[in-house]
C-alpha cells in the first residue's frame, strides 16, 4: 500500500498574500490563523496577507508566518486527504511537522519559532555572517572546499538540499573564500543569499541556551506519526528526544537529501508539501524520481492534489 508523507517548508518560501485564499475559503484554516493571532497577541494574519514585504522578511516574523500558513494548509488537507505515515520539515518546517503530528501545541510552536527567529537574528551582528547557495557541485566537494577555506573562521554546509544544491554558511569572509574554492572545484554557480543571519552553522551556538529555556517550558507529546528529523535524517517518535534534536538543529546542517532518502526507504511513494510555495517539491524531484509529488498552498492546489489522489474535494 502506498505510504504518504507530509513535508513542511522553511524560511525562503514566504510571499505576501500567502494563506489568504485558504483563510477566506476554509473555516479550519481561519481557525489556525485566529489561534496564532491570539497566541502572539498581534495580527500575524494581516502581515501574511498584506505585508509589507520588508516586515515579512524579518526572520522573527518569517518563521511564525510560514509555520502558520503551513499548518493552515495542513488543517484543510488533513480533513479531506489521506493521512500521513511520516512527517518532515525543512529547518523551521520541523516545528510545523511536530504540530501536525500532535507533538506540540500550535500556540506553543508559534511562540517558540518567534523566539527562535529573534535569537537567530541577534546571535550574529548584521554583515558578520553570510550564506551562499552552491549549484552544480556534489556535497562532498562543497564540504571539502569549506574545510579548506575556513582558515580559523567558520564556514560549513548549512543545507544539503539536493545533489546539485548545497547552501553554505559562516563568517562572511570565509563564505566568500569557500565560494571561490567551490568554483575552482567545478561549481556552476555560487549565489550569495539575502539572509539576515548565517543559519545552521557553529555561529548559531549562542541561540541554543536561549532556545532551550523557551522549549523547556513547552509540553511535548509523542508524535502520532514519526518525524524524520533534520539532524539525524531518520524517524523519531520519542517525545524525550524532540527538544534536544530541535536545539541541535540550530547549529547543525539540514540533511534534506538524507531525509528524503529515509522517507523513500520507509516505503513512502507520495509526498505532499503543505505551506507556501513549492521549494521542497522542487528539491525532492532532484533527489529521487520515485516519489509522486503534490503541494497545497491554496484552494486551486488543494483541488489539484485531491483530484490526482482520487479524493473528491
Amino acid at each position: 500500500m502506498s505510504k504518504v508523507a507530509f513535508v513542511f517548508p522553511g524560511q525562503g518560501s514566504q510571499a505576501v498574500g500567502m494563506g489568504k485564499d485558504l483563510y477566506e475559503k476554509f473555516p479550519e484554516a481561519r481557525a489556525v490563523f485566529d489561534a496564532v493571532d491570539a497566541a502572539l497577541g498581534e495580527k500575524l494574519s494581516t502581515l501574511c496577507f498584506e505585508g509589507p514585504d520588508e516586515a515579512l522578511k524579518l526572520t522573527a516574523n518569517t518563521q511564525p508566518a510560514i509555520l502558520t500558513v503551513s499548518l493552515a494548509a495542513h488543517a484543510v488537507f488533513a480533513k479531506r486527504g489521506p493521512a500521513p505515515s511520516f512527517v518532515a520539515g525543512h529547518s523551521l518546517g520541523e516545528y510545523s511537522a511536530l504540530v501536525a503530528a500532535g507533538a506540540m501545541d500550535l500556540g506553543d510552536a508559534v511562540r517558540a519559532v518567534r523566539a527562535r527567529g529573534t535569537f537567530m537574528q541577534e546571535a550574529v551582528p548584521a554583515g558578520v555572517g553570510a550564506m551562499a547557495a552552491v549549484l552544480g557541485l556534489v556535497p562532498e566537494k562543497v564540504k571539502a572546499a569549506c574545510d579548506a577555506a575556513a582558515e580559523g573562521q567558520v564556514v560549513s554546509p548549512a543545507n544539503y538540499n539536493s545533489p546539485e544544491q548545497t547552501v553554505i554558511a559562516g563568517d562572511a569572509a570565509a563564505v566568500e573564500r569557500a565560494g571561490v574554492k567551490c568554483k575552482e572545484a567545478g561549481a556552476k554557480r555560487v549565489m550569495p543569499l539575502p539572509v539576515s543571519a548565517p543559519f545552521h552553522c557553529a555561529l548559531m551556538a549562542p541561540v541554543q541556551p536561549r532556545l532551550a529555556e523557551v522549549l523547556g517550558g513547552i509540553q511535548v507529546s509523542a508524535p502520532s506519526v514519526p518525524v524524520v528529523t533534520n539532524v539525524e535524517a531518520r524517524p523519531n517518535a520519542d517525545a524525550s528526544r524532540v527538544v534536544p534534536l530541535l536545539l541541535e538543529q540550530v547549529s547543525s546542517p539540514v540533511r534534506w537529501i538524507e531525509c528524503v532518502e529515509a522517507l523513500k526507504a520507509e516505503g513512502v511513494t507520495r509526498i505532499i508539501e503543505l505551506g507556501p510555495g513549492k521549494v521542497l517539491v522542487g528539491l525532492v524531484k532532484r533527489i529521487t524520481k520515485d516519489i509522486e509529488l503534490f503541494n497545497v498552498e491554496d484552494s486551486a492546489s488543494l483541488d489539484k492534489a485531491l483530484a490526482a489522489l482520487g479524493v473528491a474535494p
